[in-house]
């Protein structure tokens, strides 16, 4: 995974914080609650859990541990033996046999990317790179338009095919490489998450990197309510979102970025450009049942700008929160699908 993506998405943690402290106290005490807390994927991840006369926290942990690693060992662009990596060395031209659970991730990039018009684009790694925001070093600097144009030969979504049975990915040529940061993390959530749930936990939050999957009710009797942070480093929270048994993922600009000559420059690339979104939208805050599908739609509406980005939000009839940089302060915006899930 892309790790200046997770440093980023690790200082946003707060933008995901469970705040039972911010809305109400909880009138049952801590001891009905599980919590622990772990690394994975160049980020940081909390598991809370309702505890029940069954409950194994020690068992639980373990489990949870275990199922992050092995996504991390699928997916991840820093470990140059992941089956990713192992993918992005090939040398194209042939079908290259991944596991389901990479297909699975495929398919959720693949299904955004075609539906934002390719705002989404999973290969867009060799300008990751080349802005010096991926795993290969670089120094800070703006690249030339020879070094631009020889990446963007390597981008777009029309060098990729993936078939279900046996689970293949195909690429067109050598040098093209994925990057599945905008899509594995949610991905991770819902593999935690459906692990808990086989083991008979009915009610838990799951945050990864900052993004998230609740189900049943807090030891309180009420729903898991999320709060989403002010986009200016200063971990104010602007807005409580009750999210119920769904999964709740955000894109920001405002942490990962570098500055020359003036210009600031964000760690989230448009592949159609090749070059890091310059719109004002700050943050972008989704919800949906599946934490991948949540995780990918965030990245493609960030890319995309306040107004398409809305646009198509609304026509996905998508459940999203804008949060805009205007001149007199931050302006947040909601698709109509949000409006059940905000709290005064």
């Amino acid at each position: 995974m892309n790790q200046s993506a997770s440093r980023m998405k690790k200082v946003l943690f707060l933008l995901f914080v469970v705040i039972n402290f911010a809305c109400q106290k909880m009138p049952k005490p801590a001891e009905d609650l599980f919590e622990f807390h772990g690394s994975t994927m160049g980020t940081t991840y909390t598991v809370k859990i309702v505890k029940t006369s069954t409950s194994n926290e020690e068992l639980l942990k373990a489990e949870v541990d275990k199922t992050l690693k092995k996504v991390n060992k699928l997916m991840s662009t820093y470990d140059p033996e992941s089956e990713l990596s192992r993918f992005n060395r090939s040398e194209g031209q042939s079908w290259y046999p991944v596991s389901a659970e990479t297909k699975r991730v495929l398919e959720v990039a693949l299904m955004v990317g075609q539906q934002s018009g390719g705002a989404l684009d999973i290969t867009v790694g060799p300008l990751v790179n080349l802005w010096g925001f991926g795993p290969v070093k670089r120094k800070e600097s703006v690249p030339s338009a020879k070094e631009l144009a020889a990446a963007m030969e390597m981008v777009g979504l029309s060098q990729l095919k993936l078939k279900a049975d046996p689970p293949a990915v195909w690429k067109e040529k050598k040098g093209i490489y994925c990057d599945l940061s905008a899509v594995a993390k949610g991905y991770g959530v819902n593999a935690v998450a459906e692990r808990l749930a086989s083991l008979g936990v009915t009610s838990y939050m799951v945050e990864v990197g900052g993004e998230v999957r609740a189900a049943g009710l807090r030891p309180d009797g009420q729903r898991w309510r999320i709060g989403v942070a002010v986009p200016d480093g200063s971990q104010q929270v602007s807005r409580v979102i009750e999210i119920g048994d769904m999964s709740m993922a955000t894109s920001g600009d405002y942490q990962n970025y570098f500055e020359k000559d003036g210009k600031r420059y964000s760690h989230t690339i448009d592949p159609i450009r090749g070059r890091p979104i310059e719109h004002t939208l700050a943050s972008v805050t989704v919800l949906h049942p599946d934490c991948a599908i949540a995780d990918a739609w965030a990245t493609a509406l960030n890319v995309l700008g306040p107004d398409k980005g809305m646009a198509l939000a609304e026509e996905m009839k998508l459940a999203v929160l804008f949060i805009v940089r205007e001149s007199a302060g931050f302006v947040e915006r909601q698709s109509c699908a949000m409006a059940n899930y905000i709290k005064e």
